[in-house]
C-alpha cells in the first residue's frame, strides 16, 4: 500500500476522533505546528525519514519537541506512528490533515499570482472572486509574487483559472501578429 493511502487512513481516523472529542481546532493547529516545524528544520525531516535512526530515538526527539505544546490526540497519533515504525508518514499526515480539515469545514482553496504584494483592498476583491468561483463561504487564499507577469494577476480556483496578466495578453497579441500575413515577421 502506498504512503499516501496509508496517511489518508490515519488522517480520516484522526479527523473523526478530533470531531468526536471536540478537539478539531486544536488538532488542526497542532498539525499546522508540526508542518511548520518540519518545514523549518530539515534535520528533523531527514531524521524522521532515516532508516538508520532508531525509532526510540525518533520518539524521544518528537516528545521533547512537542510535549506540552499539542493536544493528547495529536500526541497519541505521534506515539502510534512511532510504535509502528511509520514516522516518515508524519509530514504527509500533517499536510493531508489540513486538506481534510478544509474539506470538512467547507473551506475552498485558491492561489493568486501577482506582480507585487497585494494591499488589503485588492486582497478582499480577489477573495470575493475566489469565493464566488468556488461557491464556498470561506477560501484559503495563497499568494505568490511573480514580477514576470508585468502586471495584472492569475487566479486559480480548483480547475478554473482567470488569467488577467499583461504577460498573457502580450502573448495573445504576439500570436495574432504572427498569424497576420501583412505583418513582417521578425
Amino acid at each position: 500500500m502506498n504512503d499516501s493511502r496509508v496517511a489518508a487512513r490515519y488522517v480520516k481516523s484522526l479527523l473523526g476522533l478530533a470531531v468526536e472529542r471536540g478537539a478539531l481546532e486544536q488538532v488542526h493547529a497542532d498539525m499546522q505546528l508540526f508542518t511548520t516545524t518540519v518545514t523549518k528544520s530539515r534535520e528533523l525531516l531527514l531524521m524522521l525519514r532515516s532508516p538508520i535512526v532508531r525509532h526510540e530515538i525518533k520518539r524521544k526527539v518528537l516528545h521533547q519537541i512537542f510535549t506540552g505544546k499539542v493536544h493528547e490526540l495529536t500526541f497519541a497519533i505521534i506515539n502510534i506512528l512511532t510504535q509502528k515504525n511509520r514516522e516518515p508518514l508524519l509530514p504527509s499526515i500533517a499536510r493531508e490533515f489540513h486538506e481534510a480539515y478544509n474539506e470538512y469545514k467547507g473551506i475552498g482553496k485558491a492561489e493568486v499570482i501577482t506582480t507585487l504584494a497585494m494591499d488589503a483592498t485588492l486582497r478582499a476583491e480577489i477573495d470575493r472572486m475566489a469565493r464566488e468561483l468556488s461557491q464556498k463561504k470561506t477560501v484559503e487564499l495563497h499568494e505568490k509574487v511573480d514580477p514576470e507577469l508585468i502586471g495584472g494577476f492569475i487566479l486559480n480556483v480548483g480547475d478554473q483559472q482567470i488569467d488577467a496578466s499583461i504577460k498573457s495578453k502580450l502573448k495573445t497579441l504576439k500570436v495574432k501578429f504572427n498569424e497576420n500575413p501583412y505583418v513582417k515577421q521578425f
